[in-house]
């Protein structure tokens, strides 16, 4: 079988909604955010976006990424790159590579070939030429600059390119969250999440002491493993927005999986726009869709993962009334049942808790407010275990 175009855009959005694809060496941009207030478009919906052309590309583009602060713009194809500016798409800097990626912070580094990367500084000139000890097969920007055999992956300070840590597995991407503290190393089959401890690492280098082969041991701290194929992810403070193998769109908070909805076609992670609370993908033929996804849920999750509960009660309030059983069945999972039911709005879910407390007066109101004999039945039974019957026939 012979397959004619790409299965995955070439494409990549800004934190302000600016997207840029390319269309062969043709570049077009949108911006999600001249989509007026008035368009109530459901979740799903392909969003009417005006596309722009942008320029042309002197290469046939296989990748194109935004730097973090979305000013430039990398092209890779060919065996080379080009960096673009964003807004007028002109050629900033180019040479040979097979990738390119940035750092956190706006620098960048290329692999020219599985023998030789160089390293670059924010005003594009080059800074340092490392030769890794092994075949390095991929590389992945961020927070550590990351080199992978086929075996294991390998990660490196930025500044003097210092291994801070070897891990072995098969890694298929690699998403750094904003802060720097977290990481997904994503393979064929599952997904880690683990923390970056770097005042560990800063540490142990200020010491002086030699790193040998595997790096600094502590450097990272594995805290999560999910049985599930990333396909695309994104980080929206520490949640982990991916979809999977399966096309479900799924976001991720202290190991805890929540499906958010069904994609009903391959689609692919743009970002996620905070002020609008919704998460954007792309599909093969360039159409956009958005879906809701509340922040204000996302840090509750967040808060009461850190066991920050005062703060996470203070944003409760903000979360709409028809998410609140969501929010309840999580807590219920932290073994929070009490917090549970204070949240918990379906009278079913609120019994179910009642009874698993042991609170039999707030079960007895939920009986008799939704006038359910089996619920009675159920009521009578633990009344009766427990020496209460007096309290519900009273």
């Amino acid at each position: 079988m012979v397959k004619i175009g790409r299965e995955v855009p070439v494409a990549s959005m800004d934190n302000s909604g600016k997207i840029i694809w390319a269309k062969q060496n043709e570049i077009q941009t949108v911006n999600i955010k001249s989509v007026g207030a008035d368009f109530e478009g459901t979740d799903g919906e392909r969003l009417p976006l005006a596309v722009k052309e942008l320029g042309t590309c002197d290469l046939y583009p296989q990748s194109l990424k935004h730097n973090p602060n979305g000013r430039f713009v990398v092209v890779c194809g060919d065996g080379e790159y080009i960096i673009y500016t964003a807004l007028a798409w002109r050629n900033r800097s180019f040479g040979s590579a097979l990738e390119c990626v940035w750092s956190a912070d706006g620098e960048y580094a290329v692999r020219e070939s599985t023998s030789k990367i160089k390293i670059f500084s924010k005003s594009f000139q080059e800074k340092r030429s490392v030769r890794p000890t092994f075949s390095a097969e991929r590389i992945f920007g961020g927070t550590l600059l990351a080199m992978c055999s086929n075996d294991f992956i390998c990660f490196y300070d930025w500044a003097e390119c210092r291994l801070i840590r070897r891990i072995d597995v098969t890694v298929k991407n690699l998403y750094w969250a904003d802060s720097g503290d977290l990481v997904a190393i994503a393979s064929e089959t599952s997904f880690y999440i683990l923390k970056y401890n770097r005042d560990v690492v800063q540490s142990y280098l200020d010491s002086g002491r030699p790193v040998d082969e595997e790096g600094v041991e502590d450097a990272f701290e594995l805290l999560h493993e999910t049985n599930e194929r990333v396909r695309t992810g994104i980080w929206v403070g520490d949640c982990f927005i991916y979809n999977n193998s399966s096309w479900r769109l799924n976001y991720c908070v202290g190991g805890e999986v929540t499906t958010t909805f069904h994609l009903d076609r391959p689609m692919y992670l743009l970002g996620y726009l905070a002020s609008q609370s919704r998460v954007y993908l792309i599909d093969k033929e360039f159409n956009v869709m958005g879906y809701t996804l509340l922040l204000s849920l996302i840090e509750y999750k967040t808060l009461v993962m850190r066991g920050d509960l005062e703060r996470a009660n203070e944003i409760l309030p903000s979360i709409p009334k028809e998410h609140h059983n969501s929010v309840a069945h999580f807590l219920e999972s932290r073994g929070m049942v009490e917090d549970a039911l204070e949240v918990a709005t379906d009278p079913d879910y609120r019994f179910e808790l009642a009874i698993q407390l042991g609170k039999l007066e707030i079960a007895k109101e939920i009986a008799a407010e939704v006038q359910s004999e089996s619920k009675w039945k159920q009521l009578g039974k633990l009344a009766l275990s427990t020496g209460k019957v007096l309290l519900i026939l009273y």
